[in-house]
């Protein structure tokens, strides 16, 4: 047998056992949707609840005490200690971006509002600060304002209604 018989009957092969699996998926596919949509349901309620878990895990990242204890870097300068904190918001956001498709607006806008608002907190507070300010200064500030201003605890407010929600979609 040459060369090109071997890989003419190997392309047979491997088409007749597509073939066959694309047939069989294909009943399996067509006899689960005469199914009721429980399986359905169910596959969505546990995404919906693992987009929740993760924005849950994304407002504790993003809540400023958590932040600041996580990306501290001694000696950093107060400008550099702010594009560290920035960025760090800006990239878990980012990276949790597509949990909106299962969640309701409502859980979303909240978890954009703590971005924003967070996001505001540290640009305003630093760029109060002296140009010689340290990263260990901001830290200061961004502390002492959370400790003064009831808007520091929103990590905590929104944790709550992603909570609730999960919550409700389990009962």
């Amino acid at each position: 047998m040459d060369t090109t018989s071997v890989i003419f009957t190997v392309l047979v092969a491997l088409i007749a056992i597509g073939s066959v699996i694309f047939i069989l998926t294909s009943r399996n596919r067509t006899a689960g949707e005469k199914l009721s949509g429980s399986r359905n349901s169910t596959t969505t309620v546990a995404m919906q609840l693992q987009a929740y878990e993760r924005l849950v895990i994304l407002v504790d990242r993003i809540a400023l005490p958590h932040l600041i204890a996580r990306v501290n870097q001694p000696g950093a300068t107060a400008r550099e200690m702010q594009l560290l904190l920035t960025q760090n918001v800006r990239s878990e956001f980012e990276y949790n971006i597509t949990q909106q498709i299962y969640v309701t607006s409502e859980a979303w806008t909240a978890v954009k509002n703590l971005k924003e608002q967070n996001l505001l907190i540290i640009n305003q507070l630093a760029n109060v600060l002296p140009l010689h300010a340290t990263g260990l200064d901001l830290n200061k500030l961004l502390l002492e304002f959370l400790m003064s201003d009831k808007k520091g605890t929103l990590h905590e407010v929104v944790s709550e209604v992603l909570s609730y929600e999960a919550k409700k979609l389990m009962e």
